[in-house]
């Protein structure tokens, strides 16, 4: 069992930065690949970046790729999303989410087994 609990949302500028933040319980945090999704008003929960158990990491596309930047530290149970250049349409609630398939670096919400509350994240223009 994994409890994850996400901080570091708040409200932002466009252009400005955040840095979300997902503490993880239990002994077995290094096993599992993290994940990162975010979910808008009206629209359905959309993958963000996910990262390895290991290291190698995912991000859904360029424009998130150039801007957000995945990271753990296993040593403190903690997953990492640093966003950059924010922009109003990042606006959601962004969750991060766990997996205990070391196997797949997944991309569906379907595929993580444990979630956190989620955060809520608001760009205004």
């Amino acid at each position: 069992q994994v409890q994850l609990v996400e901080s570091g949302g708040g409200l932002v500028q466009d252009g400005g930065s955040l840095r979300l933040s997902c503490a993880a319980s239990g002994r077995t945090f290094s096993s599992y690949n993290m994940g990162w999704f975010r979910q808008a008003p009206g629209k359905e929960r959309e993958f963000v970046a996910a990262i390895m158990w290991r290291g190698p990491t995912r991000y859904s596309g360029d424009s998130i790729q150039g801007r957000f930047t995945i990271s753990r530290d296993n040593a403190k149970n903690t997953v990492y999303l640093q966003m950059n250049s924010l922009k109003p349409e990042d606006t959601a609630v962004y969750y991060c989410a766990a997996d205990y398939n070391r196997g797949r670096l997944g991309v569906q919400s379907s595929e993580y087994n444990y979630w956190g509350q989620g955060t809520q994240v608001t760009v205004s223009s």
